[in-house]
């Protein structure tokens, strides 16, 4: 299949899951009372999930994977270069999801590495697009080990956009505010049930629920918690147990230096930044009211007209 065709084809199941995942949540949630618009929604989609990710992209696939497959001879490692298609998805989505579960784990023992993990705990009002809240060199360690065996390999190009897509589906679906129930197979894959529970701001699941796709990691390790009942509904029930910046820049910045980010608010320089972008929301739909507003005189003015 082209690329430009299996392309299409993915991006289209993505938008449609989406949108299954929005109406899913409002219909059925997990915790009631959570909007759409929740807070750091747009700091989750503008900089983690647009600007972020394709800046990303271009640093793994171009200044990392590129010139590692270039300056190495692969052919003698290319041992899945024959298999079918299929078989090549399934293998690294496996391979890579047991390296996910393990390093992933190591994150919550290691302090040093828990800094790059922090932020992806931070949200209070976990929803499906809070799995893309991930620090940047998380990202860049993860992906690069994902998809740089992909190509070393002898893979299909095609299974990186099919294992990027699975990739997405299941990190919005693990963070779904959405109430279901799978029975029997909830050992096998892995649920918002089990994966919420995991952003929960208790002692007893920091150790635990560190699957990703396939919850029998955490079954097979012992590092599994279903308590059979959700956590509590209140804010202090969910994300980190101390504060945390809700600015991208300083989110990234926290993790190699500790500070309040409201005490910098006493310098100009800092409170000019942190309020621009409040400024410039309140500017665009301002700007963007205006012209309704126009029209909706200029329609009045119509009607006075035809009266008389």
């Amino acid at each position: 299949m082209p690329p430009d065709k299996l392309l299409t084809i993915t991006t289209t199941i993505l938008i449609c899951w989406i949108i299954l995942i929005i109406s899913w949540e409002r219909i059925l949630p997990y915790r009631k009372g959570l909007a759409l618009f929740r807070e750091g929604f747009w700091v989750d989609l503008v900089w983690y999930t647009l600007i972020q990710s394709y800046f990303l992209k271009i640093i793994i696939f171009d200044y990392i994977i590129a010139p590692v497959q270039h300056r190495v001879d692969w052919t003698n490692w290319q041992f899945v270069r024959d298999w079918p298609l299929p078989v090549q998805v399934l293998f690294f989505v496996i391979t890579h999801d047991l390296y996910i579960y393990l390093f992933h784990r190591f994150q919550h023992r290691n302090k040093t590495f828990w800094r790059i993990h922090e932020a992806h705990h931070s949200g209070k009002e976990v929803d499906f697009l809070a799995g893309s809240r991930s620090h940047i060199l998380e990202i860049i360690i993860n992906q690069t080990i994902e998809f740089a065996p992909i190509i070393f390999l002898g893979a299909d190009p095609a299974v990186i956009l099919i294992k990027a897509l699975i990739d997405a589906v299941f990190g919005m679906f693990i963070h779904a505010n959405i109430k279901v129930n799978l029975g029997k197979f909830k050992y096998i894959v892995n649920t918002p049930e089990l994966h919420l529970w995991h952003h929960a701001n208790y002692q007893e699941v920091f150790h635990a629920n560190f699957s990703t796709k396939f919850s029998f990691w955490d079954y097979l390790f012992g590092t599994a918690y279903d308590p059979g009942h959700t956590p509590s509904n209140s804010s202090e029930s969910w994300g980190l147990g101390y504060s945390y910046p809700k600015d991208y820049f300083l989110q990234h910045a926290y993790s190699f230096k500790r500070f309040d980010e409201y005490d910098l608010l006493k310098y100009n320089w800092f409170k000019r930044y942190y309020n621009l972008r409040p400024h410039l929301i309140k500017w665009l739909v301002k700007l963007w009211s205006k012209p309704v507003n126009d029209r909706k005189h200029t329609s009045k003015l119509q009607q006075e007209k035809s009266i008389y």
